[in-house]
């Protein structure tokens, strides 16, 4: 394992997690209900952010297991990465020009910067098992999750405080908010720097390029033939059946919860500042989940983790005032990098290596396809019953469902499945070619 990639590999998490807790988090949110969708009403609003969200979901579902097995077939995984990256720092510096009342513009950008945040990372998981051995990957997955809570809560605190203290600095709250939105490309790009150098395809030496369009085939009839060699891997199916179910409801959470905050009548400041000491309660404690992994194992650790989320979505059902968003902050913050870091890790460890990027567009096309529907149901229930408060309650299902799932997951005989496909692989697949440098 050499260090210095590892390290490059960690701060893509730093780089790329200031979208998450900027734009998909905390600023954009609160940016969409109140200058956004100001002329829609504030449940309409509510419903339309999670529209919105689901909307750009279902264009990752379309593209992830697609883009995995390209990336397989040619060893570009690299290059894929480097595009997703682009259009979400292009995504990112064009949300500065959104005013007030212009949802639909601000919509498309956020569909289009989720593209690139969530499409980049089928491709960044997928490098995890290329660059850190299986014993180090529950320590190092957590570790980039780690570095993604510092990286994007060291951003939030720079934005948060531009947004508050907008007098001082001579601009209104407007340019302050466009501001923080524009500054999340240029940390993006700056940061991601370092991966794009260090870290690399795997080579493949004695093979002549292979056209694009004969690639694009080959990932077609490739997903095509995962889809119907999944029975191979009972293990890992279930274990992305329950993914489904529970990445739902904690993405539900990341995307839902300010603009639902701000609804129930909290202040920006307060919504922002909660979901900064998020980010900062979650540095330690998902190097404290990869510990657990450790001791107790990673899928007991995983339901721990999921069933405090659980509590959560029962208590935000009553919360009513910014203390009470402040409490579930700080709970959420010990167990969502932990979740997704065990998460990640397992999968890893469920599926052949020489199908890796394949099988992480599968694992991102399974947790994609589910939170299409998160925010769709929230919404929807809103809308129904003319407050969010049924909406957050109705996230309870997703978790519970994915508790119940992962006891029927076995671990080890999951591992045994995929050392068994990778034994019966060729050597290597007549379409793989030599990936080129960026």
């Amino acid at each position: 394992m050499d260090d210095r990639t590892v390290r490059a590999w960690v701060m893509y998490d730093w780089a790329n997690s200031a979208f998450a807790t900027t734009v998909m988090a905390t600023v954009m949110p609160i940016f969409f209900f109140d200058v956004a969708a100001r002329n829609l009403g504030a449940t309409k609003a509510t419903a339309y952010w999670g529209y919105t969200q689901s909307l750009a979901l279902v264009l990752i579902v379309l593209l992830s297991p697609v883009l995995g097995a390209i990336a397989d077939a040619g060893r570009f995984k690299r290059r894929f990465l480097l595009w997703f990256t682009w259009i979400g720092i292009a995504s990112s510096l064009l949300m500065a020009t959104i005013e007030s009342g212009e949802w639909l513009w601000a919509s498309i950008l956020v569909i289009f910067g989720t593209l690139g945040f969530s499409g980049g990372n089928v491709f960044y998981d997928a490098f995890l098992s290329d660059v850190v051995p299986e014993n180090e990957r529950d320590r190092i997955s957590a570790r980039g999750y780690a570095f993604g809570y510092i990286g994007g809560g060291i951003l939030l605190a720079l934005n948060l405080a531009i947004i508050t203290f907008h007098d001082m600095l001579g601009i209104t709250t407007l340019a302050a908010t466009q501001a923080s939105l524009f500054s999340v490309g240029i940390w993006w790009w700056l940061f991601s720097l370092p991966l794009f150098h260090h870290v690399h395809d795997r080579p493949l030496s004695g093979r002549p390029p292979t056209p694009a369009k004969r690639l694009a085939m080959e990932g077609f009839r490739t997903v095509w033939q995962t889809l119907r060699s999944l029975h191979r891997y009972p293990e890992m199916l279930k274990f992305l059946i329950a993914f489904w179910f529970f990445s739902d409801g904690i993405n539900t959470i990341i995307k839902m919860a300010t603009i639902y905050g701000r609804e129930i009548g909290i202040g920006q400041t307060d919504l922002i500042a909660a979901l900064l000491i998020t980010q900062f309660v979650g540095i330690p404690f998902t190097l404290l989940f990869g510990r657990l992994a450790d001791r107790f194992g990673p899928m007991p650790s995983l339901i721990g983790s999921l069933v405090i989320y659980l509590i959560i979505v029962m208590l935000g059902y009553f919360m009513s005032t910014a203390l009470h968003f402040y409490i579930l902050a700080i709970l959420v913050g010990c167990v969502q990098g932990g979740s997704q870091a065990l998460s990640r890790s397992i999968f890893s460890r469920l599926v052949p290596i020489h199908r890796n990027a394949e099988f992480f567009g599968f694992f991102g096309l399974s947790g994609k396809f589910a939170a299409v529907f998160g925010p769709a149901v929230f919404g929807l229930v809103g809308q129904w019953f003319g407050s969010s408060r049924m909406g957050i309650l109705s996230i309870a299902m997703f978790f519970l469902v994915g508790i119940l799932l992962l006891f029927a997951v076995d671990l080890e005989k999951g591992k045994t499945e995929a050392q068994t496909a990778e034994r019966e692989a060729p050597a290597i697949p007549t379409t793989e070619s030599p990936s080129a440098p960026i």
